[in-house]
């Protein structure tokens, strides 16, 4: 049993260290959406899924997601969601640019940044 456990550890080490060698720097210009919400109903984008993207990520702490015009999602990490994701509450909704490490977390795009830049209001 012991056996196990230590070939699982170092078999997911293994695979975190493999997967961060992957992540590659680039800017993605999208809106910032509750993934949860945008999950359950894809017009929950906007002003349209401000109430319910606020209620999740603020409130529930709830990963948040940037949506690109052309319907790509990736789940936003790093400092942006530091502190229950309190840098992304006054832009949920809003159209930003992020510039991050873009790799991906169990088969979802992931973008890793500290800031991003908010580009336009929610429509």
């Amino acid at each position: 049993m012991r056996r196990s456990v230590a070939a699982f550890a170092i078999a997911a080490c293994a695979a975190g260290a493999s997967m961060s060698l992957h992540a590659a720097t680039e800017t993605i210009t999208g809106e910032v959406i509750s993934l949860s919400c945008y999950t359950n109903d894809k017009t929950k984008v906007g002003r349209k899924g401000a109430a319910c993207a606020l209620a999740t990520v603020k409130w529930e702490g709830n990963p948040a997601g940037l949506l690109t015009a052309d319907g790509k999602v990736y789940q936003i990490a790093g400092g942006l969601t530091a502190r229950n994701n309190e840098k992304l509450w006054p832009i949920l909704g809003h159209t930003v640019t992020i510039t991050g490490e873009v790799s991906q977390t169990a088969g979802m795009p992931t973008i890793a940044a500290d800031a991003a830049k908010d580009v336009a209001p929610p429509k």
